[in-house]
């Protein structure tokens, strides 16, 4: 393993002859990816990034919840300075059927912080592990890197800086705000935020007799309390206003770095594997697709799937939709866990869909290489969720989109892409198949609004390489990042 040259002697406490005759150790981070392919990949992303411009290896922790075949092959394929460990199973079976994901995230973390515990202390005798960053979820593992006497520790929030201040400011509001936040009056207007209408806010704040509002009242205080500093997965152009806001140190809150985006590179696949997705992209011409797909997570009902099939089919577009079975049994977020459709989707299609749109459309099931396809000349539009990883790769290959979301932040985010940056058009919310074709057409080819949105993500995309480049915004904040972690070590 690769660790096993950080474990040969004891030079990193920097003394004696041993540590002149041969060089420390690389800077370790352990990093907890809370379940979700979502929470996953940007990590990773942050370690490849630390390992190519900073020299940092990292171990990844997750959870056995999570040990998928997609998760497997995912990091599998991560280069040599990247390792990952599984934390062990954890009994979920008393809590109540039907618990919100965000429950079952929050509690299986705070009942693995014995365990994360034992790991660090194993990880600090084998690298020199400078250290800990917890994505959004895994607030309580703080606690487990305290006790194991690791220094540095950090937030690591995937989604971006309008979400991450409406957390910062739940204890707050769960004193002062009456009531459901779905029946607010007006939209809730944080610092520098736009306004978000209450029934848009983060899905799992909708309920307060949920246990998942209570799990997000306790992350929200141990955000402020906890980490040295939070790392957001955003850029300063598409939310300015929370931007420079968060980027002021203030009392009461932990330093907040937005190091993105961060997003998946498309290099790992090899072009030698053909795809018969990217195959039909080559035939198509330049920006006339519509790439439609729900992430790793999502499904639709049945009757609104079948209004988006003929609403394609009415906008008269090329399309590219990755099409799953309907989440009419279960939830929206019924592929969380496993992306694979659980039946065949094409059933559930309206008949002769498939015979009649085969000119101009590609219906694939469960999955399509999105990095691939987003990057693709032919590629000219993006019906998405607005998880918010789509969202980043969406703008970093310069794609507007249709905003259709589905659960979890993707309304809040859905709001912020369309009312406040204008880098969407969000669907209209009784989702028939009139309003969805002319939502796309309006996209793709449209001279009002579509051309607006057009312009503003081709301009977000320039803003988002400006910010990682040497220098940039983003590559600065990180490099402080590193500097802190790896100055006046304390072994």
């Amino acid at each position: 393993m690769e660790h096993a040259a950080a474990a040969n002697g004891s030079c990193c406490n920097g003394n004696g002859a041993t540590a002149a005759s041969s060089p420390p150790p690389p800077p370790h981070v352990a990093m907890l990816a809370t379940p979700g392919m979502g929470h996953l990949i940007p990590l990773a992303e942050l370690a490849k990034r630390l390992a190519s411009r900073h020299g940092v290896t990292t171990t990844l922790v997750t959870f056995a919840s999570t040990a998928s075949t997609t998760q497997r092959a995912f990091l599998s394929s991560l280069p040599p300075a990247i390792s990952s460990l599984s934390l062990p199973p954890v009994d979920l079976s008393d809590l109540p059927r039907g618990a919100a994901i965000e429950t079952l995230m929050s509690e299986e973390c705070l009942r693995l912080v014995p365990a994360l515990t034992s790991l660090l202390l194993d990880l600090k005798k084998t690298t020199r592990l400078v250290a800990f960053v917890a994505d959004l979820f895994g607030a309580d593992s703080l606690d487990a890197a305290a006790a194991a006497g690791v220094e540095r520790r950090c937030i690591f929030f995937p989604t971006n800086l309008h979400v991450l201040t409406l957390i910062l400011s739940l204890p707050e509001l769960d004193a002062t705000v009456a009531g459901e936040f779905r029946d607010l009056a007006e939209p809730l207007r944080l610092p520098g935020c736009v306004g978000i209408p209450g029934e848009d806010i983060l899905m799992p704040l909708q309920d307060k007799t949920n246990p998942a509002y209570r799990w997000m009242v306790h992350h929200g205080q141990k955000y402020r309390e906890a980490p040295e500093a939070i790392l957001v997965n955003s850029f300063d152009a598409v939310e300015p206003g929370p931007a420079k806001i968060l980027r002021q140190p203030a009392p009461g809150r932990p330093v907040v770095y937005p190091i993105g985006p961060l997003i998946q590179g498309g290099k790992e696949e090899d072009a030698s594997s053909p795809c018969p997705c990217v195959e039909w992209l080559d035939r198509q011409p330049e920006k006339s697709v519509i790439f439609v797909s729900f992430g790793s997570g999502g499904a639709l009902p049945a009757e609104q799937m079948r209004e988006l099939a003929l609403g394609l089919e009415l906008s008269g577009q090329r399309f590219l939709w990755v099409v799953r079975s309907p989440s009419d049994e279960g939830t929206v977020n019924e592929n969380y866990y496993d992306a694979q459709s659980k039946k065949d989707p094409f059933a559930y299609l309206p008949e002769g869909f498939i015979e009649r749109t085969k000119d101009v459309g590609l219906v694939v099931p469960s999955w399509a290489p999105q990095i691939k396809v987003l990057a693709h000349r032919a590629t000219g539009g993006f019906l998405t969720h607005c998880g918010w990883n789509s969202v980043l790769e969406s703008l970093v290959y310069g794609v507007p989109m249709v905003a259709w979301p589905l659960f979890a932040e993707q309304r809040q985010n859905a709001v912020m892409l369309s009312e406040g940056i204008g880098a969407a058009i969000r669907v209209p919310e009784s989702k028939g198949r009139e309003k969805i074709a002319a939502t796309v057409r309006e996209l793709m080819e449209g001279e009002g609004k579509g051309a607006a949105v057009r312009a503003k993500v081709a301009e977000l995309q320039k803003a988002a390489a400006e910010g990682l480049k040497e220098g940039g915004a983003a590559a600065a904040a990180l490099a402080e990042v590193v500097d802190k972690w790896t100055a006046g070590e304390k072994n």
